[in-house]
């Protein structure tokens, strides 16, 4: 059996979108930790937050493809418009549904405290969108890691 070929496949656009969502991710633990002087993992599974992992991800996908295949392609335009979507919906509705969570945390605990007889509730997720900020680090993040991603396998390929 022959080697896999890694660059300029789907394998490397892959990799290029998990690995960009991985930093992302990361950075939000080192931020968590310089702010709060303390690790948190969990910060690691959560969404939302500085930088966007969902648009680190779908654009360094589709920057790869565009590496790859040509911004002309077909299958760039399609991973544009779902890049497109994901960094809507980030911005847009999940960042809609935190600040209604947020508003019916509130609510409810203003009337457990005014009744004391009620049961405590497990709080409503409030983190779950993005600011347009945090949206545009995650996009510039999904531009630089696909290109590092590709141009250094150019450089390998010189110095064989």
């Amino acid at each position: 059996m022959g080697e896999i070929q890694f660059y300029n496949t789907g394998y490397e656009a892959l990799c290029s979108g998990l690995l960009a969502a991985f930093i992302a991710q990361f950075i939000k633990v080192i931020t968590y930790l310089y702010t709060h002087k303390k690790i948190n993992f969990k910060i690691f599974t959560t969404t939302g937050g500085m930088p966007s992992s969902h648009t680190a991800g779908v654009i360094a996908l589709s920057t790869s493809v565009a590496l790859i295949e040509g911004v002309s392609s077909l299958l760039f335009a399609v991973s544009l418009g779902f890049s497109l979507i994901v960094m809507q919906d980030a911005s847009g509705v999940r960042r809609a549904a935190g600040k209604t969570a947020a508003t019916l945390n509130r609510l409810v605990d203003e009337f457990v405290q005014k009744n004391q007889g009620v049961k405590p509730y497990a709080a409503l997720k409030e983190l779950l969108g993005h600011t347009p900020l945090e949206v545009f680090c995650g996009m510039i993040l999904g531009v630089i890691v696909p290109f590092i991603v590709h141009y250094n396998n150019n450089i390998i390929a010189l110095l064989k």
